[in-house]
Parts: C-alpha cells; sequence; structure tokens
C-alpha cells in the first residue's frame, strides 16, 4: 500500500473533544435494541427530532441524533461515495459493519497508527463493529518480509499491541487474521474471489496497482493480480457496511461496488477513503516505513521524534506540501482538539489554536515561525506518544515483539512455504536411471512412454518407475460441451495403459477452472451436469477404473484449502506477469487476446494442482506442456528433488484442412463419442483425406493415434482383399505409394471407430442417467 489517490482537504470535524472518551454515541446506547436491530430500521423519532434528510434512497426522514452519527462516521473520510447511502445506512442500521486492515510488514509508523486509532474511536462512538482484517496473506502475496509468514505474524501482533497501548478503543473491534478467516470459510471466499477475477479484465485490475504501492506498468507478478481479487473480495466476504481505508485503497473498494452492480448485490458498500499523511521530506507523498528518513515510528524515543522533526521539510510562509502543517491538521488538532504554541513573548508568547485555518493564516504571514511551529509539533506528538513507550517498556510480550524488529524486505524465500509447496523428496528422486534394470521394468517404462509424444525426463521416468511400485498420474480435464473422440478414446487408451503398468491415476474435473475460463458461460451447475457426462462415456467406453480416481477440483480444494490456495499463491508470486501470460494455450487462449483476471488466476492453479494432488508424472496434451514445465521450475525454485515427469500426448487435430486441434466448438471438426454410426460415416467420408499425402492428414493420424493404439493392428479391404498392418510406418508408405486409397483408408477407418464407439451408444440409449445427461449436455451450448 504505496501511493495515494487526488487530495480533497476537507475541514476537521470540530464535535470531538478527546479521543478515547467519545460521547456522543457509544455502541451501548444500541444494546437493548438486540441482534434484529443491525438488519431492521430503527423506531421514528419524534416530530420535533426530525430534520429533513438529503436525497434519501429510502426516502426516510433522519433524526437529530442519526444526524450527528453521520457527521462524526464522515469526518473520518476525505472523500465518501455517497453521502446519501451512508445517511440512509445509519438510519436504518444501528450498528453497521466497517471494514478497516493491514498488512503486517516492519515497524507502525504514527500514519498507520494513529489515524486508523482515531478513526477506529470516531466509527465506533457512531455505533459501528469494526472489522480489522489483518492481512497477512495479502504481505506474503506482496513478498513483504520476505515472505514469511512466521515474521509476518509477529508484525501483526505487534501492531495489536501498539493500537491498545495507544489508546484505541477495542470494544466494537474485532482483529480478524485473514489467513485464518478464509481457510475456516474457504468455500465461501474462494468462489467469490474467482467470480471477480471472471468478471474483470486484466487491464480493470492492473488498474489497481497503486493499492500496493505499484505502478500498473511496474513488473509484475501474478501474485499482485491475485491480490486484487482478494482484496476486492474481502469487503463483501466480511459483510462490510462502509470500507474504512486511505485515499491510495480506492480503486480497488470501487471494484467493489461495482461488482455489487455486476451481480445485482444489494447493500453496496460505502466507500470512505481517509487522507494519506505525507513523509517528512519534501515531495514525500506518503510516510512509507521502507523510507525511515520519512517516517515517525509509533515507538520512536523522545529525543528520535524531536530530531526526525526537526529536519523535517517546513518551509517559511508556504502552506502547501508541507509536512508539519498536515500533521497538526489530520492529528493533532483532531487528537488535542487544540494546538498550542509555546514561545518567548518577544515572539508573542503562548499561542492556542482551535481551527486550522487560524494556523495557515499565522504561518503564511510570517506571524508563526518554522521553528516554532516544529517545537510545538514535536510536543505534541510525543505527548500522544508517550504511552506507547511506556508499554513497550514495561509489557515483557510488548517489548519482545519489538526487539524481532524485522526489517521491510521483498526478496527472500519462504521456508514455511517451501514445505506448504510439495511433498517431501522421496526415494525416486535419486539418481539411478543408468543403473540395471529388470525386464518388469522395461516392460512398465514402454508402456508409459508409448503414451506420450514427448517426455521429460526419460532417464527421470526409469529411475521413477524402477524406485516407485505406485506411481501417482495426473490426469484431468475440463468440462465443457460434449466429449469428442480425441477426449474420450485417447484418455481411454492412455489411462488403461498406465494403470497396466502400476500406476495410480488421479483425473482432475477441473468444474472450478471452466468456471474460470467461462465454460458453458461460467454455470457451475451445467458443468457439473457435463462432469458426469465424461465419466459416463469413459467407463462406458471401457475405462478400467479400478486405480482411477475421479476428484472433483471444487470439492478437493475446499476440502484441503489450507494447503492449496497458499501454495497457488506462492506459485503466483514466483512468476512475473508475462511468465504466466505465456501458459494462456492451457485455455485456448493467446498473449494477444484480451483476458480476464481468472486467465492469469488459472495457470497458478493448475500448477498447484499437480502438487496437491502428489503427483509424479503429468499425463496432458501437448497444449498443456507450458504450465506443467511452470511446475518443474517451480520445483527448481523452491529446490524441490522430486519434480514431476511430463508426459505431453499428441494433439488430434481436427476434420477438415488445417485444424491442429479437434475442438467441439467447432462441429464440423469433431466426432463425438456418442455419435450415431451413420453420423460418423459422414463425417469421415467429407474428412480432409488428399491422395498420396501423409502429412496434415487427420484421417492417418486418426489410425496413428487411436486405431493402432487400441487394437494393435488396422484392417483394410484393399481390391476386394483384406490387408492388416500392424506398424504406422508401413500404412503410411502404402498410402504414399497409393496401393492405399483414401477412400480404402476411409472405409476401413470408420469401421473400427464405430467398433470403438459402439459401446458408448448403447450405454446412452439403455441408461437412463446416462440418457439424460445426454440430453442436457445437447441442450448446453458451447460457450465463453
Amino acid at each position: 500500500m504505496k501511493s495515494e489517490g487526488p487530495h480533497r482537504h476537507i475541514a476537521v470535524y470540530d464535535g470531538l473533544r478527546d479521543p478515547f472518551n467519545l460521547c456522543f454515541f457509544t455502541s451501548n446506547a444500541y444494546e437493548s435494541q438486540g441482534e434484529t436491530a443491525a438488519s431492521s430500521e430503527m423506531e421514528a423519532p419524534s416530530d420535533n427530532a426530525l430534520v429533513q434528510a438529503s436525497s434519501l434512497a429510502s426516502g426516510l426522514l433522519i433524526s437529530e441524533e442519526v444526524e450527528q452519527r453521520f457527521n462524526l462516521v464522515k469526518s473520518v473520510g476525505e472523500q465518501c461515495t455517497h453521502d446519501d447511502e451512508l445517511r440512509d445506512l445509519l438510519a436504518k442500521k444501528a450498528a453497521p459493519v466497517c471494514y478497516d486492515g493491514f498488512e503486517p510488514s516492519g515497524r507502525m509508523h504514527m500514519a498507520q497508527g494513529l489515524m486508523k486509532i482515531m478513526s477506529v474511536n470516531k466509527l465506533t462512538s457512531a455505533g459501528c463493529r469494526v472489522k480489522i482484517w489483518i492481512a497477512d496473506w495479502f504481505a506474503y502475496m506482496n513478498n513483504k518480509l520476505g515472505g514469511d509468514l512466521k515474521k509476518i505474524r509477529v508484525v501483526g501482533e505487534y501492531f495489536k499491541e501498539i493500537f491498545q497501548a495507544a489508546g484505541m478503543n477495542i470494544e466494537n473491534v474485532e482483529f480478524i487474521w485473514s489467513s485464518e478467516e478464509i481457510n475456516a470459510r474457504g468455500d465461501e471466499y474462494w468462489p467469490l474471489v474467482m467470480d471477480i477475477a471472471c468478471r474483470n479484465s486484466l487491464a480493470q485490475i492492473k488498474g489497481c496497482m497503486p493499492i500496493m504501492g505499484h505502478s500498473e506498468t511496474d513488473e509484475l507478478s501474478a501474485a499482485h493480480i491475485l491480490y486484487v481479487c482478494m482484496q476486492c473480495a474481502d469487503t463483501l466476504f466480511l459483510e462490510a457496511d462502509i470500507c474504512q481505508l486511505g485515499m491510495d485503497q480506492q480503486t480497488v473498494n470501487l471494484l467493489a461496488r461495482d461488482y455489487c452492480d455486476d451481480t445485482k448485490r444489494g447493500n453496496k458498500p460505502v466507500i470512505l477513503s481517509h487522507h494519506m499523511l505525507p513523509g517528512l521530506q519534501q515531495g514525500q507523498t506518503k510516510m512509507s516505513k521502507s523510507d525511515p528518513s520519512s517516517a515517525i515510528f509509533m515507538e520512536d524515543e523522545e529525543a528520535k521524534v524531536n530530531v526526525k522533526i526537526k529536519k523535517a521539510y517546513c518551509p517559511p510562509d508556504t502552506v502547501e506540501g508541507n509536512p508539519c502543517l498536515e500533521y497538526v491538521r489530520y492529528i493533532i488538532l483532531p487528537w488535542f482538539s487544540e494546538f498550542t504554541v509555546e514561545r518567548d513573548e518577544k515572539y508573542g508568547g503562548n499561542k492556542t489554536y482551535k481551527i486550522f485555518e487560524d494556523i495557515v493564516t499565522d504561518y503564511e504571514s510570517s506571524e508563526l515561525h518554522p521553528k516554532d511551529l516544529k517545537d510545538a509539533l514535536s510536543k505534541a506528538l510525543n505527548k500522544i506518544l508517550q504511552p506507547v513507550r511506556n508499554h513497550f517498556k514495561t509489557n515483557s510480550r510488548a517489548n519482545k515483539l519489538l526487539k524481532q524488529g524485522y526489517e521491510i524486505t521483498r526478496t527472500a524465500l519462504s521456508k514455511e512455504m517451501e514445505a506448504l509447496s510439495a511433498n517431501p523428496p522421496n526415494s525416486a528422486s535419486s539418481s539411478a536411471a543408468g543403473s540395471q534394470m529388470s525386464e518388469e521394468v522395461k516392460k512398465k517404462y514402454n508402456i508409459v512412454r508409448s503414451i506420450g509424444e514427448e517426455c521429460i525426463q526419460e532417464d527421470e521416468l526409469m529411475n521413477l518407475l524402477a524406485k516407485k511400485p505406485t506411481p501417482i498420474c495426473y490426469d484431468g480435464f475440463e468440462p465443457s460441451g460434449r466429449m469428442h473422440i480425441a477426449q474420450g478414446v485417447m484418455k481411454v487408451t492412455n489411462v488403461n495403459k498406465l494403470t497396466s503398468a502400476g500406476c495410480q491415476v488421479k483425473i482432475w474435473i477441473a468444474d472450478w477452472f471452466a468456471q474460470l475460463n467461462n465454460k458453458l458461460g461460467g454455470d457451475l451447475e451445467r458443468i457439473k451436469v457435463v462432469g458426469e457426462y465424461f465419466k459416463e462415456i469413459w467407463q462406458a467406453g471401457g475405462m478400467n477404473t479400478d486405480k482411477v480416481a475421479f476428484l472433483w477440483a471444487s470439492d478437493e480444494i475446499n476440502g484441503r484449502g489450507g494447503k492449496y490456495w497458499p501454495l497457488v499463491m506462492d506459485i503466483a508470486r514466483r512468476n512475473n506477469l508475462r511468465r504466466i501470460l505465456r501458459c494462456g494455450q492451457i485455455m485456448g487462449r493467446t498473449e494477444t487476446e484480451v483476458l480476464s483476471a481468472a486467465q492469469i488466476l488459472y495457470p497458478c492453479m493448475q500448477c498447484a494442482d499437480i502438487f496437491l494432488l502428489e503427483a509424479n508424472i503429468c499425463q496432458l496434451g501437448m497444449d498443456q506442456r507450458k504450465v506443467n514445465m511452470l511446475a518443474r521450475e517451480y520445483c527448481d525454485d523452491i529446490k524441490r528433488k522430486n519434480k514431476p515427469i511430463i508426459l505431453s500426448h499428441h494433439m488430434l487435430p481436427g476434420l477438415q484442412q488445417g485444424q491442429e486441434k479437434m475442438s467441439k466448438s467447432n462441429p464440423s471438426s469433431a466426432i463425438f463419442m456418442e455419435d450415431e454410426e451413420a453420423d460418423v460415416n459422414e463425417k469421415i467420408s467429407k474428412a480432409y483425406c488428399p491422395p498420396r499425402t501423409a502429412e496434415g492428414n487427420p484421417c492417418l493420424e486418426y489410425v496413428k493415434y487411436l486405431v493402432l493404439p487400441r487394437f494393435n493392428e488396422f484392417k483394410v479391404e484393399i481390391d476386394g482383399g483384406n490387408k492388416t498392418f500392424k506398424r504406422f510406418e508401413d500404412i503410411t508408405a502404402a498410402y504414399k505409394s497409393g496401393e492405399l486409397a483414401p477412400e480404402d483408408l476411409k472405409k476401413a477407418l470408420v469401421k473400427a471407430l464405430n467398433i470403438m464407439l459402439q459401446p458408448v451408444r448403447d450405454h446412452f440409449k439403455t441408461n437412463e442417467r446416462a440418457k439424460n445427461l445426454l440430453e442436457q449436455v445437447k441442450a448446453f451450448r458451447v460457450t465463453r
């Protein structure tokens, strides 16, 4: 949280006398109304107590008491999105929920400490319940304290000590650790984050980078995109009526309001953005702990405060850009309701100011000298900070927290996250590729290797099969529309090979991923129907499921969110945005497309899937190669020895010329698994199949990757006689020579495909559940 929005000066609220004795409206005044008061209209006040409100959405008349509460709450912000909504909220709700938060990182400066304390005390005195979000996971993603969660946790506790020592009234304040709350309610939180990501373009999310102290032109990591989506979700997740954060957080708070409009969600949060206190030196628009010369820390000794203020930028007669005057305006006057300058009689004597405008007048006219201003400011600040110093000297816990003194950094790696991010290395990681393999291992290796068009690294695969009797193989699919033969026949063949070689296959039903990729319009219920339809086909098509586990991504992630999401965040923070964008191919996207933020989350999540499932082998198509390689690079980064072996199978082309990949969104390119025999015959008869040409010929490819692996032979009628081919090279030679004509090739291919597909057709005609699923899936449009 580094930069700030445009400034719009407002008058300081004069009704406040003591920030720790706010007596206008304590929350106790509302206790008798019970829990229902928070959601129902308050009793109508007597006629003589009514004042006319300004354009309330509800049309309510506002009592004098509510108007006073409104003025107190509004005084917290430099800017409020929409005054009428805030008045309406306070009229209807006795105890509105106010969201505030901080990213624990290093020591606390007075802009974080004093400003928050005053704001919280005003809010609670006006009847609000304040939820302070201790954003530990956010500090981790922003790589604060090197991404070390243990250090971040210590800093969070140190912040809490300061708030209470300096006078925050915590009676109606709840401190909530983001990691704990998200883990406890992950099934609510993460779908919300993903929906926000789906509904916002990457450009919109990048526009929120100032909330982390970045600009959209900086070198960003994928974690920065995830961070924005999560912070937007926080407000809604905590059911906040009011967002009380700095002007630098305004863009993401407004994103939350836009999301409410987009989803027709009622009760949009009111955004109350407070002023950003500048640093001590010229041109430092925001106080920053990463620059000690710009900040006064909450436990700084009196002498240090005096020195820092003495050196602070404070040009005579100049108000604009003068940090010392800003501190008087935004800290001293609200805190004490006055500002006293002590000086010799010859310089005008002591003078007490009640309003900021009088200070400005005297300063601009040189009646108030910079030295006198600084001396008075130092004295006032030291008076405020003394209870904090005392606490950290006398309280052993606070003293211990302070002494740990973590520096601000964005470089070191998190050892805690290394433990979360990968299963421990096993004996299969030792190099034994050159050792003598048994005949059994060689056989297993040949079966497994035959699946892949490419294998990363063959020696690792040999070693794995020699050392581990039951390797875990990760496969998966995104449920979207009908299933074509590339998804059906190839997966059945490959899975059966893997299980015959002793592998345990985990098939990831990527329902949340289909939603992120906006398949079937992002409708999760439809996506789940398609997932069940896929399972029916594979089992009807002959998949041996004895050693196969079908895992729904949403269920698995919700059940193990405490491990999964920190892993996603760690992958995201270790990869820059450019690297993740190059993985767009896994979703059928290109880097040049207009992407949503969801398409940045997707590769990070798919990479995390491999480690969550503790996979030894990744068996996916060549189009998924980039994200699988991302997983191996991640292993290098965290020094994980047993990297997953990448086994990338061939991508079956479409039926027409130049269609590199069979696609269900283009029915002319695909044969579907439950297509009738006549449909298959017609589609193959129209398929591209130039005579004597093997290159780019889809019919020959289907023979190579579907028929031969399934039947170990290909039978063709040539000139009235039968010929059986055992090797694809022989088929290619016969076709190129003209011995095998296109019509004979197509006739034999149709026959073989229909043999494979007939059990699926029969199942979908005789099984009522399967029949119902197919009818629903056919009715769904493939859409993004």
